[in-house]
This record gives structure tokens, C-alpha cells and sequence, in this order.
């Protein structure tokens, strides 16, 4: 959802896989090495995923710098910070950590419970919070929105450190789920997923439209897509090609989607 509301007001991040890399070794590390408690170890994989977030928005919202290119550098660069840092795979993370994967809230799975929080916070932002319809404003017409009174640098800028923080989280539960974490695998092709579940639920990718509705349809249907392939023991080369359809199915609908209401 983060992801998606930063496409929205006119911007992208191309760095969420490899910022949920960092995230799920920064938890790990903490949890297991550091032997801290499952709060300290999520805690430090937040402000990991902010850092990062917070880096990303500087260079786009404040410099001026393509979101494109700023992002696909950071790519590359907390890729090779995580390396870096962690250059083993680590593992044995604790049973404490394990609860953040693993366990059930009334029946249902915590990254489960986690996502839906996640998305009724993002519905609720948009729908009752004034700067949830600046984001729509800035993605329509950034000058417009700006002679408006619309903060069209704050209001990215934080979406920005909203969807770092959130892609390490996601990294944090990865690495729960898993008990492991690697820094060179990782997270590896997860923006193209985001990317591909944001665009087919209908948010387009020069901004300005898009639903929280939509959005959760294009991860139910990717998330469908994807273990569908799994149960039917689908080749992984196949399954990257019905991802890569995927993607350009999504961008296609965003692009005519609008122009077939007219």
C-alpha cells in the first residue's frame, strides 16, 4: 500500500527488494547475534527501511533527481551495503523472533493480520486525512498543487520513508517466517513484484489515480497467480515469464484503463 500511494502522487521506488534484504538482516542480526528481544530486533529494521527511505526522498523530493534513477542506483547500493555488512547468510534467529511469523491472531496468521492493518490504515489515510487527497492532487498536477498551498515535497518525501520502513518490516517478517536471511537473495526481484501488483490493481504509473480497492484485487490476483504456478510445479523460468506478462498487462490497463471512460 505505501508503494502504492508513492505512485500515485507522481513518484516511484525501485529499491523496496533490496531494502527489505537490509531489513530482514538488520532483524536477524539483532535477534540472533545480538541476542536482543523480537521488539529492539524490529525496531533497529524500521529504522534501517526509514534510512533508506528517508535517502530516496532527499534526492527526489528535495534535489530534484529523477525517482527512476535515484532509486535503481539504491538498488545497487543497499544491495551491496547488505553485503557488506552481512556477508554470510545468517540463521537461528530465536523462537521469540519466530512469533512474528508464525504466530495466529484469532486463527489467522500475523503477517496476515500485519498486511490488513497495513492496508485499513492506508484506506483510512486516503479517504479521511487531507494529505491523503494531496497525494492525488500532487500526481495530477504538481504545479497546480503547488500554487494550491500543497507541501509537494513533504508529502513524497514522507511517502518515501513510509514505504522504506514498510518494505523493511516486510523484510523483518520474511526473515521470522523463514529463520534465515541472506543478503545476496534476499528480497531479489520484490520491487518487480510490488511494481506488478500496484500497477494491476489499477494505479497509474504517471500518477494521479489509483484505489485502495484496486490495489488489494492486484495482490490477490498476483499472490493467486503466483501459488497457483507453485501447486502446478510450473518451471521458475515460466513463472518469471507470467510475471513479466503480468507487469505489462498492468501497465497497459493503467495506461488505457482511463482513456476507455472517457
Amino acid at each position: 500500500m505505501p508503494l502504492a500511494l508513492l505512485v500515485i502522487s507522481g513518484y516511484l521506488d525501485l529499491s523496496v527488494g533490496s531494502t527489505l534484504a537490509l531489513g530482514a538482516l538488520t532483524a536477524g542480526w539483532l535477534a540472533g547475534e545480538q541476542a536482543q528481544s523480537p521488539v529492539v530486533a524490529v525496531l533497529g529494521a524500521l529504522a534501517a527501511g526509514a534510512a533508506v527511505g528517508a535517502v530516496n526522498g532527499v534526492l527526489c523530493c528535495y534535489l530534484g533527481l529523477s525517482p527512476f534513477i535515484v532509486t535503481l542506483g539504491m538498488l545497487a547500493a543497499v544491495r551491496g551495503l547488505a553485503q557488506q555488512l552481512f556477508p554470510l547468510p545468517l540463521s537461528g534467529f530465536g523462537d521469540g523472533f519466530a512469533w512474528l511469523g508464525g504466530a495466529r491472531l484469532a486463527g489467522i496468521a500475523a503477517p496476515v493480520v500485519i498486511a490488513a492493518v497495513v492496508l485499513v490504515a492506508g484506506a483510512l489515510f486516503v479517504a479521511y486525512t487531507p494529505t491523503g487527497r494531496h497525494v492525488f492532487a500532487i500526481g495530477v498536477n504538481r504545479e497546480a498543487a503547488y500554487l494550491s498551498g500543497i507541501d509537494v515535497r513533504r508529502t513524497p518525501f514522507a511517502l518515501f520513508v513510509v514505504t522504506g520502513t514498510a518494505a523493511a518490516l516486510a523484510g523483518a517478517i520474511k526473515a521470522s517466517v523463514l529463520d534465515s536471511a541472506v543478503a545476496g537473495t534476499s528480497g531479489a526481484g520484490f520491487e518487480l513484484t510490488v511494481l506488478t501488483a500496484v500497477l494491476l490493481g489499477g494505479v497509474a504509473l504517471s500518477g494521479g489515480s489509483g484505489s485502495v480497492l484496486g490495489v488489494l484485487l492486484g495482490v490477490l490476483f498476483l499472490g493467486c497467480l503466483q501459488n497457483g504456478l507453485t501447486l502446478l510445479s510450473v518451471p521458475t523460468f515460466w513463472q518469471q515469464m507470467a510475471q513479466g506478462v503480468a507487469l505489462v498487462a498492468g501497465a497497459a490497463l493503467a495506461y488505457f484503463g482511463p482513456r476507455t471512460t472517457r
